[in-house]
């Protein structure tokens, strides 16, 4: 039997970790902190075995290339002052179709080794990755620990707890499930499981927290107050990495500024002026509208959404979303009642659709993506409308120049509701998030005077907790229904769906499963609520001027581009027509027409204002959700502009 060939390449890959482990020592120490689950030689099998496909398809693609493309004739531009005779090189067919092979060779090396190295520092940069995120979330993550054994929790069990929360703590819970994965499974005691997940860490914060945590436990100091210092400390860093961020966001700015509006701007200024002469330019300038600044722009916003100190996503991290408060009744069907059931089956499935009917704005304030359901459908329709209704124009331009609009318009059917909503949504999110500290802290107080958690929220109905409190109205009336505290965070935590609100949840009810006093508890979550709402606070000041930076920008382009239509393009059109009076034929630049140039010029601003207003929502709002509004209404400036007053 003969061996599979990628047994034959997986013994290879071993001999070579066998032989060199100093080597990929530091590949191996990357996998294992990027947790990407992968052992060495398999990595490197597949490392391998990706980069010899990504080696062939581009020499396939460089031979095709070379089949098709015509070899120049070259002649060197230096003056023989030696008088040396050269021999004269003829090229046969075989002869260039054997350069065509070897240049394939070469290609295919060049490309598999390149793959190659990325698939060797991909590791290194997902590590990198991780050890950001974990920084984000560290101060929650410790806050969390700190709360939790002030509750009287053993650190182990505080570690499976964290462990558990991975939609809230990220990539701070998948750390710590090792420490529970070494003590439960491979029989490690607390300290060892400790001192190994400090080695396998990305984040250097984490590592150095471990570490003290570690030294902490062993000399038998005190846990609980080393654990308070440490909030305190990760908070002031939270601050620090924040400023440093708006620094580096600074930067960007001004880069955008420079590259993307200024760059463009000066290109196609010449490229007008060279369009007097020849019809190439407008090949070039196709490029910058419709390549270079929508890439450009992309890979901005790519930059800008991985140097950001962000938000989490929000998602449901509620695991009980209906009350089983007679889940334990058995069901029993009697004679006569088929009726009623049926009816009642009937209302169970027609329960969802009668409340949408009843409140069909609301669904779209609870969930902001639901508009495309609706808009993506009528501005297709209206598209297909748009392009039956439309004649068969002979003029390319004209058909052009006549679709583009409508495809504007469709567009703003989608984007327009979307960002409404999602605006109204967030503004909603907002306020109850500001509540949230001042809840804690009353319900704290509440708590240590004796009262339990349900009797403190019904005395908060009556406070005065903004937008909160026709939340905490809904807490009540599901305790009052038969529902749990905890269930009724829960269900609290679904309707809302952010971060935020999720580690507050998620560190009550875990809390108030220990003990009833949890008083303190409260208290600690209300400081770290109380930080992570001044941070934003600071975030939205600073990051406010940005979003107007993005505006004035846009607003200069769309103005220089005006200036370049009306005050150069019209007049030559002018010109053109008195001096081609009586003429057949189109208006002309050199030999291209004048209304490409302005259809280049509006596609363009149209482009740019897309762009500009993500980067405006990523760079305010950390964001591109938040920017689909900014897009909208810059769209709609340029629309105006173009349609009404040029």
């Amino acid at each position: 039997m003969m061996p599979h060939p990628r047994a034959g390449v997986r013994s290879l890959v071993r001999r070579w970790v066998v032989r060199g482990p100093v080597r990929y020592k530091p590949l191996r120490d990357d996998l294992v902190s990027a947790n990407m689950g992968v052992t060495l030689d398999r990595y490197l099998m597949r490392s391998l075995l990706m980069s010899g496909l990504f080696g062939a398809v581009w020499a396939a693609l460089g031979y095709l290339a070379l089949h098709l493309a015509v070899l120049p004739s070259v002649s060197v531009g230096i003056h023989n002052v030696f008088g040396v005779r050269l021999p004269e090189l003829v090229l046969t067919d075989a002869s260039i179709g054997a350069l065509r092979v070897l240049a394939s060779i070469f290609i295919f090396f060049i490309a598999a080794y390149a793959a190659y190295l990325f698939f060797l520092t991909y590791p290194a940069v997902l590590k990198k990755s991780r050890a950001t995120k974990i920084n984000l979330l560290l101060h929650n993550a410790v806050a969390y620990i700190y709360a939790m054994r002030r509750g009287g929790a053993e650190m182990i069990t505080i570690f499976r707890s964290i462990a558990e929360e991975s939609a809230v703590y990220g990539e701070v819970a998948h750390e710590f499930r090792r420490v529970v994965r070494d003590t439960d499974y491979f029989g490690c005691d607390q300290i060892t499981a400790l001192r190994h997940l400090q080695e396998t860490t990305p984040s250097e914060k984490l590592r150095d927290f471990l570490q003290d945590l570690v030294s902490v436990v062993e000399s038998g100091g005190d846990v609980l107050g080393f654990l308070e210092g440490r909030v305190r400390v990760y908070q002031e860093e939270a601050r620090f990495e924040q400023k440093s961020f708006l620094n580096t966001l600074q930067l960007a700015a001004e880069s955008y500024v420079t590259l993307f509006v200024a760059g463009p701007l000066f290109i196609i200024i010449v490229m007008v002026v060279m369009g007097l002469m020849s019809s190439t330019p407008v090949a070039h300038l196709s490029v910058v509208v419709y390549i270079l600044i929508p890439v450009g722009s992309l890979f901005f916003v790519l930059f800008i959404d991985a140097v950001s100190i962000r938000a989490e996503k929000v998602e449901r991290y509620t695991s009980m979303k209906w009350l089983d408060e007679f889940g334990d009744v058995r069901v029993q069907e009697r004679d006569g009642e088929e009726d009623l059931v049926r009816e009642l089956r009937r209302y169970d499935r027609v329960r969802k659709y009668r409340s949408f009917l009843r409140h069909p704005l609301q669904a779209f304030l609870i969930e902001p993506n639901r508009t495309f359901y609706v808009t993506v459908p009528i501005a297709l329709g209206y598209i297909l409308l748009t392009l039956l209704a439309t004649p068969a124009y002979p003029d390319v331009e004209v058909l052009i120049d006549v679709l583009d609009d409508h495809v504007v318009v469709a567009l703003l059917i989608v984007l327009l509701p979307f960002g409404i909503f999602y605006q109204l949504w967030r503004r909603r999110v907002t306020g109850i998030e500001a509540g949230i500290p001042d809840f804690l802290d009353r319900l704290s107080g509440i708590n240590q005077v004796g009262l339990t958690l349900a009797q403190a929220i019904s005395l908060l109905v009556k406070a005065n907790l903004g937008v909160l409190a026709y939340e905490i109205r809904k807490v009540k009336r599901d305790i009052d229904w038969g529902a749990s505290v905890q269930e009724a965070l829960v269900r609290f935590e679904e309707r809302i769906r952010t971060p935020a609100i999720a580690r507050t949840v998620t560190l009550i009810t875990k809390a108030s499963m220990m003990t009833g006093d949890i008083g303190e508890v409260l208290a600690i979550a209300s400081r770290d609520a109380a930080m992570t709402e001044a941070l934003k606070r600071e975030r939205r000041a600073e990051m406010f001027i940005y979003t107007v930076i993005v505006y004035l920008v846009f607003f200069v382009f769309l103005f220089v581009v005006v200036v370049i239509d009306i005050q150069f393009l019209s007049v030559l059109a002018e010109i053109d027509a008195v001096a081609l009076a009586g003429a057949a034929g189109s208006l002309s630049l050199g030999s291209t027409p004048i209304a490409t140039f302005e259809r280049l010029l509006y596609h363009g601003c149209l482009i740019q204002a897309f762009f500009s207003g993500l980067i405006a929502g990523e760079m305010g709002e950390a964001s591109l959700r938040a920017g689909v509004k900014h897009a909208a209404v810059m769209i709609i400036v340029a629309f105006v502009v173009f349609t009404v007053f040029l």
